[in-house]
């Protein structure tokens, strides 16, 4: 793969060559609550809600309220205490100008407290070919509850207070990918810095000032192209942090406040890879891959190439599109074929593989990521609704919930806050609460 560059001063690490960027400050701590739901799939990226939310819904069923939006997205909604946070774009065909979305909604009545929008600035890639499965606004926005931050691809980086006011913004390039099928990695905050991969806009992550947007450091390396997960930090034993990334044919530790590449380590999975890692502890669970597609586990820390003393087992269980979901042992997640899978967390063994009557309609069914509430998990399918799962190692379909006036599509993960659930399609947002 193309390496990774420092100024004209390139540092070579196995297949990878390092771009190294300004030293972060040292790390601060967020103010969210155990119960908020802060970035792309809750607290520390694990998608495990801290409350129970009811399982079963539809017209005139456990809906608190329903918002409509001011344009489609396949991005999540976030939630920090009495607001919800959710980006959305509008635009952007047959000569309408292109425009992204940042909302605040309050959490109780379903109300927009505030919108802010963003005119295209330039040009962007053209509203077709798989665009057109997720358009201009996938990237999930993160908060720790002074500062909202949203990633627009070619529109940037740009983050808010609580109340609307806008503090900073920061641009990261205006490329594409060969693909040219947009962003979809979300933005993660590490300490005092929020930290961006903008793989297809300059094949780069980018690190910057959480309060002022100054930006911290820019790592560059080819391998980007067509790495779509979001970051997602490691605490080690000792304390050490680490942010993994996924790209394709490899895994990589680095250093959150440099940018540097700790370790490394070679996988088998090709092509575009779009979920993000799963972090148990120091475990590390990959998937993805197109053609080459599988999953393997990886024991965080290290230095340098770790392939042969830190992988713990591979195998051929993959998910597409979606990131799934650790559960007390098992990994869950259904794919874009309409499959339901589970495997072992231990040794990467399939416990099921089952065919989910109800997903119908074409193309991809499930893009959203999986989510655990109580003993229950919830998969949000593009166009047939709600799926819901047992938490445990057997398969089972125990209700499929929709609305039957919404057909539009549904790509986010939902947010769990409190005991409610959060979801979004293009249409509306709702609130399911008993």
């Amino acid at each position: 793969m193309s390496g990774w560059k420092w100024g004209s001063l390139p540092v070579r690490c196995g297949r990878a060559v390092l771009v190294l960027g300004i030293v972060l400050a040292g790390m601060s701590a967020t103010i969210c609550r155990a119960d908020d739901w802060p970035r792309f799939r809750g607290v520390d990226g694990r998608g495990i809600g801290g409350s129970v939310v009811p399982e079963r819904w539809g017209d005139g069923l456990n809906v608190r309220w329903r918002t409509a939006l001011p344009g489609g997205g396949s991005s999540s909604p976030i939630v920090h205490g009495d607001r919800v946070f959710l980006t959305a774009w509008s635009g952007g065909q047959g000569g309408s100008p292109l425009v992204r979305h940042m909302l605040a909604v309050d959490r109780a009545d379903g109300r927009i407290v505030w919108q802010r929008d963003l005119p295209a600035s330039g040009p962007d890639d053209a509203y077709q070919g798989y665009l057109t499965e997720h358009g201009y606004a996938s990237s999930t926005p993160v908060t720790d509850g002074r500062t909202v931050v949203g990633f627009f691809g070619k529109g940037g980086v740009v983050a808010w207070d609580r109340d609307g006011s806008e503090l900073w913004r920061a641009e990261v390039g205006q490329e594409s990918s060969n693909r040219r099928w947009g962003s979809a990695a979300s933005p993660v905050i590490v300490g005092d810095r929020v930290i961006v991969s903008a793989a297809e806009e300059s094949q780069s992550l980018q690190a910057f000032d959480l309060r002022t947007g100054e930006r911290a450091w820019k790592s560059e390396a080819a391998a980007l192209e067509l790495a779509y997960g979001t970051p997602v930090a490691v605490t080690l034993d000792d304390g050490t942090v680490e942010l993994v990334l996924a790209v394709p044919e490899e895994v990589w530790g680095l250093d959150p406040s440099t940018g540097k590449v700790r370790w490394y380590a070679t996988t088998a999975l090709t092509g575009n890879l779009s979920p993000s890692v799963v972090v148990d502890g120091t475990t590390i669970y990959v998937f993805g891959g197109f053609r080459s597609a599988g999953s393997l586990a990886i024991r965080a820390g290290g230095r340098g190439d770790v392939t042969k003393t830190h992988v713990l087992w591979t195998s051929r269980s993959s998910s597409y599109v979606a990131t799934p979901v650790l559960h007390e042992g098992h990994l869950y997640w259904m794919d874009d074929r309409g499959q339901a899978h589970c495997i072992s967390a231990e040794t990467g063994q399939q416990v099921y593989r089952e065919r989910v009557e109800g997903l119908e309609g074409g193309g991809r069914p499930v893009y959203a990521s999986p989510v655990v509430s109580g003993e229950r998990i919830f998969v949000v399918s593009r166009w047939n609704g709600t799926f819901v799962l047992p938490a445990a190692p057997r398969f089972e379909i125990l209700a499929r919930n929709h609305f039957t006036d919404d057909a539009s599509d549904a790509s986010g993960t939902p947010a769990i806050s409190d005991g409610a659930l959060f979801l979004r399609s293009c249409k509306y947002l709702t609130c399911i609460a008993p």
